[in-house]
């Protein structure tokens, strides 16, 4: 077994010199082999290992001798040792998800927490050949993917596997030889979780009635599955990479017309790639939520959107796909007054400054974007800066008749979440200026003009 297990270690690279190894004892067979393999391993290998038990708070005074067996392995074998007690069905019905989910949760966060305390570090976990095999068929029967069916890996973040290979079997031909002493967790010997009805009712009737061989092949299966999706994630990443036009921490903006050229199969999984980079994790998330996003992206116009899992938005906006965080979709309406002539700072981002001259039919008007010139007798009430309200309409320079604002934004593609912030000098009845687009046709200079208002923005750059 030490032969197998080094030669996983060194092909997957699971183990460097001087690494910090948390491994999970829970004191039965398959983490004592993997505790005492790895002892055998680091006279050849030299690494630090730290041992970690969690107390479920499942099986009460047997649980607890589990724990102190644990501890005295971990004294004899002159190890550092951390534990912990938890209820892991208290905490599944906290937040609304099985106690198996909740046992997995509670044991990683004190695995990490035990590698953060010591400078970082890996998690060796005692996953076996029989584990991946009753894997598999839970998630044959959840309807994975072939993402799921390659099953578990040996190294997936700071998560390692180095026993993964290693058949029940050999376990139990390891633990004799080495005259391991080991404790026995009667829970797995009851079928009253998903897996151990797996493990004790599912299997042996696929070997008595099917396939004799049903954990070596499942084991092949999931190797081949392995090939194929890592494949797969390259040619994804690099095709996710040729579509990406920004990428921050709450959104991914990627070409929409170019992401409509790509395979279906493709597509779905360019959209799984979004998902994970946002939300860290594809926890919770499935097909409909997949397919709900691949609709909207192919068929939808843009400013359609839909609610995802976890906060998560995806929604079109003209040729852009976009996945991010909602945000607050409360309109935060904003007005200030602007003297004439004068000056106005607002929102710290924006200034505008104005002033008055009379109009001369020789004056060469300055026609820079930030300057824009009015008739100001035909300006009504007080000059106002603000941002849209519902039912606004425009006259923009050079058409006949007005628009909606809405419609108008929509035909100058502005993106959406950019409308409720573009601000609008207005007077006491029109929009005289789309602040960075167009002003009104309302209030153009003509030769009838007696006296030009002019009003300069610039935008302030926060360093």
């Amino acid at each position: 077994m030490k032969e197998k297990v080094l030669d996983v270690i060194r092909e997957y690279n699971l183990i460097d010199q001087e690494d910090n190894i948390v491994i999970g004892v829970s004191g039965g067979p398959d983490s004592m082999a993997l505790l005492f393999c790895l002892l055998e391993i680091r006279e050849l290998i030299a690494f630090n290992i730290f041992i970690a038990h969690v107390n479920h708070g499942v099986r009460g005074e047997e649980a607890r001798s589990d724990q102190v067996f644990v501890e005295k392995v971990a004294r004899d074998l002159d190890l550092p040792y951390y534990t912990i007690d938890v209820s892991m069905e208290q905490y599944g019905k906290e937040r609304g998800i099985t106690a198996e989910e909740a046992g997995r949760e509670l044991r990683y966060g004190f695995f990490r927490e035990i590698a953060r305390k010591h400078g970082g570090g890996k998690i060796a976990v005692a996953h076996n050949l029989n584990d991946q095999a009753e894997t598999l068929l839970m998630r044959i029967m959840r309807g994975s993917g072939i993402d799921g069916l390659r099953g578990m890996s040996f190294k997936y973040d700071d998560i390692i596997r180095p026993i993964l290979g290693i058949s029940r079997e050999e376990i139990e031909e390891y633990i004799e030889e080495k005259k391991i002493e080991t404790v026995l967790d009667k829970t797995n010997l009851q079928p009253i979780y998903t897996r151990n009805k797996v493990r004790l009712e599912l299997i042996p009737y696929v070997e008595n009635n099917f396939n004799p061989n049903i954990i070596e092949t499942l084991w092949r299966m999931s190797r081949i599955f392995h090939t194929d999706v890592d494949f797969l994630d390259q040619y994804t990443e690099e095709k996710y990479s040729n579509l990406l036009i920004k990428d921050e921490n709450h959104s991914i903006i990627l070409d929409r017309n170019e992401f409509l050229k790509l395979h279906r199969a493709i597509q779905q999984r360019v959209i799984r790639n979004m998902i994970l980079k946002i939300n860290g994790s594809l926890q919770g998330i499935g097909e409909v939520h997949i397919l709900a996003a691949l609709k909207l992206f192919i068929g939808e116009r843009t400013g359609k959107e839909i609610d995802l899992l976890n906060g998560l938005v995806a929604r079109v906006s003209y040729d852009d796909i976009i996945i991010e965080r909602s945000r607050d979709k409360g309109k935060k309406n904003y007005s200030y007054g602007l003297a004439i002539p004068g000056n106005l700072t607002i929102l710290s981002r924006y200034y505008f400054e104005t002033s008055i001259f009379d109009y001369d039919a020789n004056l060469a008007l300055d026609r820079e974007r930030q300057v824009k010139y009015f008739d100001y007798n035909k300006l009504i009430g007080k000059l106002e800066i603000r941002n849209r309200r519902d039912g606004d309409r425009f006259a923009p320079y050079g058409m006949r008749g007005r628009k909606k604002l809405k419609d108008y934004f929509m035909d100058e593609k502005v993106p959406r979440e950019l409308r409720d912030e573009i601000p609008l000098v207005v007077d006491g009845q029109n929009i005289l200026w789309v602040v960075g687009y167009r002003t009104s046709e309302l209030y153009k200079v003509t030769e009838e003009t007696k006296k030009i208002l002019a009003i300069s923005y610039k935008p302030l750059y926060k360093s």
